[in-house]
C-alpha cells in the first residue's frame, strides 16, 4: 500500500496571553491507503487539532503534510476547499445535520457544494450503503440517533472520498447502536476507503487496525493491533460489575 498521508514535523501553536499553548508539537507519522486507524488520547492532547489540519479545515504553523502526493500545507483557503470536497470526507459526534430539510438532500450538501446538478440518485446510493434508503425523505427529527449517525456518514461519503476521518463517531450513541456504526466503517474501509477515528473510547479505538496515541501535542505510541492486544484493550475498556454482596440476613421475629 502507498503512503496516501505523509505528515511531518507538523507544529500548530496559539499564543494565549503572553504564553504560546503548543496543540501540536513535531507530529510525524504516515497512513497508507486503505488502512483503519485510531488516534486516541486525553482531552487536551492534540487529537482533535491534528484532524483538523489532516482534514484541510487549518493551516499548521510549521511542517509539511502531504495528501495523496499534494502538498496541502501551504495551499490557499480556497484550494484547501477543493481538496476537502473532492477527497475527504467527514463524520463528527453531533451529526450537523441540517434539521429542516430531508435525510437526502442532507446527504446532498456536499455536491451542492460541488455544483453537481444531479444530486438525488447518488445521494440515494449513498444512503443505500448506509442502509437507509427507506428513510430517504425523512428529517433528521424524525430518525433515531443511530439513523441521524447513518446520514452524516452517507453525507461524508457520497463524494466517494478517499478518506474519512471520524470525530468521536460513537460519543452520542449506546453501545448497540456504536456498534452499529463501527460495522459500517468497517464495511467502507473493506471497500478501499481510508478510515481515521478520532476516539477517546478504547473500545472503538480497539477495533482499528493500528492506534496512535497523543499526549500533550506529542505522539506517544504508534503501532498495528493485534488480537492479543485488542483483547487487553477491550477488557480494559469493559465495565466494572459492582462487587458482589450477600444480601442482609432476614431479621428473626422477636419472641416474646
Amino acid at each position: 500500500m502507498n503512503s496516501l498521508i505523509r505528515v511531518n514535523r507538523l507544529t500548530k501553536h496559539y499564543p494565549m496571553g503572553d504564553t504560546t499553548v503548543r496543540a501540536l508539537d513535531g507530529v510525524s507519522f504516515d497512513v497508507r491507503e486503505g488502512e483503519l486507524i485510531s488516534i486516541t488520547g486525553a482531552s487536551g492532547s492534540g487529537k482533535s487539532t491534528l484532524m483538523h489540519l489532516m482534514g484541510c479545515l487549518d493551516r499548521p504553523t510549521s511542517g509539511d503534510y502531504w495528501l495523496d502526493g499534494d502538498r496541502v500545507s501551504h495551499m490557499t483557503d480556497r484550494q484547501l476547499a477543493i481538496v476537502r470536497n473532492r477527497k475527504i470526507g467527514f463524520v463528527f459526534q453531533t451529526f450537523n445535520l441540517i434539521q429542516r430539510t430531508s435525510a437526502v438532500d442532507n446527504v446532498a450538501v456536499p455536491l451542492f457544494y460541488a455544483r453537481q446538478t444531479r444530486v438525488r440518485e447518488p445521494s440515494l446510493r449513498a444512503l443505500a450503503r448506509v442502509g437507509l434508503s427507506h428513510r430517504a425523505d425523512h428529517k433528521p427529527s424524525e430518525l433515531s440517533g443511530g439513523e441521524r449517525q447513518r446520514v452524516a456518514i452517507a453525507r461524508a461519503i457520497v463524494n466517494e472520498p478517499k478518506i474519512l476521518l471520524a470525530d468521536e463517531p460513537t460519543g452520542n450513541l449506546d453501545s448497540k447502536t456504536g456498534k452499529q456504526i463501527m460495522d459500517i466503517f468497517h464495511e467502507l474501509n473493506q471497500t478501499g476507503v481510508t478510515v481515521i477515528l478520532v476516539t477517546h473510547e478504547m473500545s472503538v479505538a480497539a477495533q482499528a487496525q493500528r492506534i496512535i496515541a497523543m499526549r500533550d501535542g506529542m505522539i506517544m505510541e504508534d503501532g498495528a493491533v493485534d488480537d492479543a492486544f485488542r483483547a487487553m484493550l477491550l477488557n480494559q475498556a469493559a465495565p466494572v460489575a459492582p462487587p458482589h454482596r450477600s444480601p442482609p440476613p432476614m431479621a428473626r421475629p422477636v419472641q416474646v
